[in-house]
């Protein structure tokens, strides 16, 4: 594979599972929170900084002026800005630096659109109905709670990452003109899904 897939995905649908199965079945690397380590080292940004604010776009004034106390180096190329946005772009450089490296798969954190200029990227968006998400969930991380309470929470999860992407891309999170392929989970199950991505990267390098 010579191609860098990006990978949008609900909460739940198993977009991090199938992320991770293409990168084994072509021999690449595979990026998900595993990337928010590199970037704080390559930025100097404290490590927790891109945990907190992980696609969680914040508006708080206070936490902003608070945390940029003790973030920051001298030395950091981003000092000037608001901290949500000094982590984004920290995290932006970094995911250019990844796919300039060679193939890869990245998951999530608006990585479609930091690549958006570049013409080996492929970008995908997996979903499935609530009610497969939220039952895979309480399969997949043995979670106890009822019914209600894993609805919310895939519930927020989500409107968490559509309103990272929308608030820092200029395109919007979920919606087929967005992405190059955009496949609902729950009809070929996991590994059904990754045939088809791989179908469809075979006929896009062809």
């Amino acid at each position: 594979m010579n191609t860098v897939i990006t990978i949008g995905r609900q909460f739940g649908s198993g977009g991090r599972e199938i992320g991770e199965k293409l990168a084994g079945k072509y021999g690449v690397k595979f990026y998900d929170k595993d990337l928010l380590k590199r970037a704080a080292r390559e930025s100097g940004i404290c490590p927790e900084l891109f945990e907190n604010n992980d696609e969680k776009p914040t508006s708080s004034f206070l936490y902003n002026l608070v945390s940029d106390t003790y973030a920051f180096g001298y030395s950091s190329p981003y000092v000037e800005m608001p901290l949500s946005h000094k982590v984004f772009l920290a995290q932006f450089d970094t995911i250019k630096k990844i796919a300039s490296e060679g193939p890869c798969v990245i998951v999530g954190r608006c990585a479609d659109y930091a690549l958006s200029d570049l013409k080996n990227r492929l970008s995908i968006f997996i979903n499935a109905p609530l009610e497969d998400r939220i039952a895979r969930i309480k399969v997949k991380y043995n979670e106890e709670k009822d019914e209600a309470r894993l609805k919310d929470m895939v519930i927020k999860n989500d409107k968490a990452r559509a309103n990272y992407y929308n608030y820092y891309s200029s395109k919007k999170w979920g919606r087929a003109d967005s992405y190059d392929l955009c496949i609902n989970s729950s009809i070929l199950g996991i590994d059904g899904t990754v045939e088809l991505i791989s179908g469809f990267i075979d006929r896009f390098e062809a």
